[in-house]
């Protein structure tokens, strides 16, 4: 890689740590080709993106960004995990290191946020940005159709009792 190049990948380097809501580092020593493809198309569904660069071009390019801190994890074959949304690259990065042992979560940031291992377990324990969402949602929506339903009870009562009235004296 000549020096250009290197410029280039710090540079582009710089643009995924300056715009990603979350980073986890890991090693992936030991991992096939296959192995490899199938957690980079599990990052990808999730919306997320798996990436093996040099570690000097890594450290390099977190120099000056809120997410210097974890420069010292990028020691070995290390790959990075990065997503927009805080929680999807741990997520499928944790789910991935249970069912494959040769990827191990060294640690990650959310934010300027520095995270170890466990830091990143705990993260991908919580909900996506999307079921938050839907959640909040539900909450909003919950209160109106109950409101809507005991509206209407009163009514459907008195329905029902002009009904049975109507029926007695019909009988």
């Amino acid at each position: 890689m000549d020096k250009a190049e290197k410029t280039a990948v710090v540079e582009e380097l710089k643009g995924v740590f300056a715009n990603a809501g979350s980073l986890v580092v890991a090693h992936y020593s030991g991992m096939t080709v296959a192995q490899m493809n199938d957690l980079r198309g599990r990052m990808r569904a999730a919306g997320a993106s798996f990436r093996v660069s040099k570690n000097r071009l890594a450290v390099r390019a977190l120099q000056g960004t809120a997410v210097e801190g974890i420069s010292p994890l990028f020691k070995g074959p290390t790959g990075i995990a990065y997503s927009k949304d805080p929680v999807a690259a741990s997520k499928v990065a944790v789910a991935y290191a249970k069912d494959n042992d040769k990827l191990v979560i060294l640690g990650g940031s959310v934010g300027v946020t520095t995270l170890d291992a466990n830091g990143v377990k705990a993260l991908a324990t919580l909900p996506s940005l999307d079921e938050l969402r839907g959640k909040i949602v539900g909450l909003l929506v919950a209160p109106a159709t109950k409101i809507a339903g005991i509206l209407q009870a009163p009514a459907g009562q008195l329905a029902r009792v002009i009904g049975a009235y109507s029926k007695k004296e019909a009988a």
